[in-house]
């Protein structure tokens, strides 16, 4: 049996946060700035829950619905609370639950913070060890 490959080796540690009330306009920039499909949405208080937009959510609650995109913010289109991961899952399992909920990527959260972010492209990129 081989040595598993947990989420933590092989996640995105650059993590892209904003605040829920920015404009969708502003979200889109950093997203092109940064070559990013996915932000994380920052919680607004200690018990609140991160919340994730996709382009996705962008293309089709905004842009399909013709709204403006510097007249909606963040938090009009976001999922909130996200499905999340931790660093010491086994990338097998992470494959297996983005697959059932059909996600391509999601937050990694450790100790209640951010520590990175997981896609099933890094999974099949780089997540199996040979034998």
């Amino acid at each position: 049996m081989t040595n598993p490959t947990f989420v933590k080796d092989i996640m995105w540690k650059d993590v892209d946060i904003v605040d829920s009330k920015c404009t969708v306009q502003s979200a889109l920039d950093d997203m092109q700035h940064k070559k990013t499909k996915m932000l994380i949405v920052e919680k607004s208080h200690d018990y609140d829950e991160y919340g994730v937009v996709l382009i996705a959510d962008i293309a089709t609650k905004v842009i399909a619905k013709n709204r403006a995109l510097d007249r909606v913010n963040v938090y009009e289109i976001m999922t909130k609370p996200s499905i999340s991961v931790h660093s010491d899952m086994d990338v097998r399992y992470c494959a297996r639950l983005l697959s059932r909920f059909e996600l391509s990527r999601c937050p990694v959260i450790d100790d209640d913070k951010i520590v990175g972010v997981i896609s099933l492209t890094s999974i099949v990129f780089n997540g199996l060890r040979p034998e």
